[in-house]
C-alpha cells in the first residue's frame, strides 16, 4: 500500500470519527478546563454540543441513505455512538466534579491522558461497527457514504480571506 493511500485512509478514518461521533471530539482540554475557558470558549463547546447524539445518528442515517436491510448493521453503529457519547460524557462529568484549581500540571495530564484513550477505544469501536456496515453497502451507496465523509467539516471551515 502506497504512502499517500496510507495517508488519505488516515484522514478519512478522521473524518469518520469527526463525523460519527463528534460529541467524543469535544477537545479533552476545553473540557478538562471548563472552569478556566473564556467565555469564547464557552461559547463554542455550548455549539458542538448543541447536537445530540440521537441527532447525530438520525443525521448520518439520512445522509448515508441507510435503507431497511441495512437497519440491524446500522443500530451497531448507532450503539456505538451512544456508547462513545456516554463514556465522553462520564469524564467529562468527572473533570467538572473536581474542585478549580485543586489539579496540578501532572493531574491535568493525566485527565488529557484518559480522554485520548477514551477517543483511541471509541474509533476503534467505531471502526469495527462502522465497517461492518460500510462493507455491506452496495457500490453506490459507498459512493454516498465516501462523499459525506470527505465532505465533513468543510461547510463549516472558517474562511482564511
Amino acid at each position: 500500500m502506497s504512502s499517500s493511500h496510507l495517508s488519505a485512509r488516515f484522514l478519512r478514518s478522521a473524518a469518520v470519527t469527526a463525523l460519527i461521533s463528534a460529541a467524543m471530539f469535544v477537545s479533552p482540554l476545553t473540557t478538562a478546563r471548563a472552569d478556566d475557558a473564556t467565555h469564547t470558549s464557552r461559547h463554542h463547546a455550548a455549539e458542538m454540543k448543541a447536537e445530540t447524539v440521537e441527532q447525530r445518528i438520525d443525521n448520518l442515517h439520512s445522509a448515508l441513505q441507510i435503507t431497511p436491510n441495512e437497519e440491524t448493521n446500522w443500530s451497531g453503529v448507532a450503539q456505538t455512538m451512544r456508547d462513545n457519547a456516554a463514556k465522553m460524557e462520564k469524564l467529562s462529568a468527572e473533570k467538572t466534579d473536581t474542585a478549580p484549581g485543586s489539579m496540578t500540571a501532572l493531574d491535568d495530564l493525566k485527565t488529557y491522558e484518559k480522554f485520548a484513550h477514551a477517543h483511541f477505544d471509541g474509533l476503534k469501536n467505531l471502526l469495527s461497527s462502522f465497517e461492518t456496515l460500510y462493507t455491506t453497502m452496495p457500490d453506490a451507496q459507498k459512493k454516498v457514504a465516501d462523499r459525506v465523509f470527505q465532505s465533513f467539516g468543510r461547510e463549516r471551515a472558517p474562511s482564511h480571506a
